[in-house]
């Protein structure tokens, strides 16, 4: 009974707090499956600087000297570090077409006036002498080339920021791939930017095995402008591996031909762009293929790629900040996400999806769309009118219910405790036959009254009284006679007083012929019912 009065006094507290406690809510991280690796996407151009000097011999010895820009490649990289160091496709950068043919074909034209194809191929001319001199222009460059070529690589990496930048920065290669579709890395030539560095994008450890994959790719069709934002689709990655053959794509639905739709994006400028996968937002791989077949080649072979070039990829205090801010803004709290996009801001002035993100807040900061100014005024209104009452009365009035039922159920156990404790209750019996004893007078003033209970009744008709100690033993006789059989306390025979002092006189015991009181040698009266002793 205890433990149940106990179990409900704790159940008395835990109620009441469980009633005023708030569930937490928990979230996980909400960055998007594109928000942390678009701001490192950028534009890479390569083209060849070739500087080619025409020996002419036909009439006068004229020496003509020209320059042109051949591009050799362009696409989309990724920034794998603060730094600046860019990961893309070796097609981008390289080329195995021959630029000094192409300069040969141009310039020869030029100067000659005759029609020769603007493109990569040897052409032959039908004027003999013209043809000799054009042939000698190609390479190699032998002792009697007509043609002194001087062919230098130059790159730029334009990045994707708020305020177009035409010039981008010059990079240089560290590391390309003996096949087009291997990766290259490239390193900016001096500081990127700021001291801050640049966005950067998390590498995922492995590729996601699993068929059907939903997946995002990123890049620039062009060069990045105030109107031409970096393009984004999904896909989804079929099963297999994603080594340098790359790995296709499959739409689970079968709705949509996702191979020939990665393709045109390729051959468009997304070629060597980031493969984003689904759920962590890091890249799992580079977009490869064109025409009716796009592939991904690994996030394996990028990282080999990096640790041949000796380039280490990590995330910088830019990514740190603008993580922060994305936390709060996909979680809905806009008031705390402005200050936080401008920090993003002032480390790195030109971050487009920060100033986008930060201009949605500031619209949608106190609004009802906003959690943080919506808690705040719930705390508010809470804090004003209180908690209602009616919980606590209810809670309450189950308490005094289940204190109540306890004490009910304790009374009744007690109750029946005592009620097995008592004796049976004594059965009376009629008088025996033959002459009643006196009636029992009122025991004088200064009489000892006996202070045990009233004599034990059965149904037998001898009945011993016993008031002494110890108990008389019964003796059973005739109906009506009462018998008392008693021991002789003043050392009759066979007792321990009589063996031990010879010499004493036995002492007949007497008893009250009444109750059966034993009475001592000099009592007159009954101690017990006042009976005389001489009756």
């Amino acid at each position: 009974m205890r433990r149940f009065v106990l179990a409900l006094a704790l159940l008395g507290v835990v109620v009441p707090v469980a009633a005023a406690t708030v569930p937490a809510f928990a979230h996980e991280h909400p960055s998007g499956i594109t928000d942390l690796v678009t701001p490192a996407v950028v534009r890479v151009e390569a083209k060849a600087r070739v500087d080619i000097t025409l020996l002419d011999h036909i009439g006068e010895l004229v020496h003509v000297e020209r320059s042109y820009d051949v591009p050799i490649g362009e696409g989309t990289g990724t920034v794998v570090n603060p730094e600046g160091a860019v990961v893309t496709l070796t097609r981008v950068v390289r080329t195995d077409k021959d630029v000094a043919v192409h300069a040969a074909n141009k310039i020869f034209a030029e100067h000659h006036k005759v029609k020769i194809p603007d493109d990569f191929k040897r052409h032959t001319l039908k004027d003999k002498l013209l043809n000799h001199h054009l042939q000698e222009c190609y390479p190699p460059k032998l002792p009697t080339a007509t043609c002194i070529v001087d062919v230098t690589t130059e790159i730029r990496v334009f990045p994707n920021i708020s305020r177009p930048d035409d010039e981008g920065f010059k990079a240089e290669i560290t590391r390309v791939g003996d096949k087009p579709d291997s990766p290259a890395v490239l390193v900016p030539v001096g500081r990127a930017d700021a001291s801050a560095g640049l966005p950067t994008a998390p590498l995922a450890a492995q590729v996601p095995d699993k068929d059907s994959w939903p997946v995002a790719v990123a890049g620039f069709t062009r060069r990045p402008a105030a109107g031409l934002p970096e393009t984004v689709d999904i896909a989804h990655l079929s099963a297999g591996g994603a080594g340098e053959g790359g790995r296709g794509f499959r739409d689970p639905e079968n709705k949509v031909d996702e191979p020939r739709k990665l393709g045109a994006l390729v051959d468009r400028g997304l070629r060597g762009g980031p493969v984003i996968e689904d759920k962590k937002g890091e890249v799992v791989g580079l977009l490869v293929g064109g025409g009716e077949d796009g592939r991904m080649i690994g996030v394996r072979e990028v990282t080999k790629a990096l640790a041949e070039a000796r380039v280490i990829p990590r995330r910088g205090p830019i990514d740190a900040a603008f993580e922060q801010a994305l936390t709060r803004f996909h979680t809905h709290y806009y008031g705390d996400a402005v200050p936080a996009f401008q920090r993003v801001l002032d480390l790195y002035p030109g971050h487009v999806l920060a100033a986008a993100h930060l201009k949605t807040s500031q619209q949608k900061r106190g609004t009802a769309e906003d959690e943080g100014a919506r808690r705040a005024a719930a705390a508010a209104g809470d804090s004003a009118a209180g908690p209602p009452l009616w919980p606590f009365l209810v809670v309450g009035g189950v308490l005094v219910l289940a204190v109540l039922a306890g004490a009910f159920l304790l009374w009744r156990r007690r109750g029946n405790e005592e009620e097995e404790a008592e004796e049976e209750p004594v059965r009376n019996t009629p008088p025996p036959p033959g002459p009643r004893p006196a009636p029992r007078p009122e025991p004088r003033p200064g009489a000892q009254a006996d202070r045990h209970g009233a004599p034990d009744e059965t149904a037998d008709a001898t009945v011993v009284v016993g008031r002494s100690f110890p108990a008389l033993p019964r003796t059973t006789t005739a109906p009506g006679t009462p018998v008392l059989v008693a021991r002789d306390p003043g050392g009759g025979p066979g007792t321990r007083e009589t063996a031990t002092r010879p010499d004493t006189v036995p002492v007949k015991q007497k008893y009250c012929t009444a109750c059966g009181m034993r009475l001592g040698p000099a009592h007159r009266f009954c101690g017990y019912c006042g009976h005389p002793t001489e009756a």
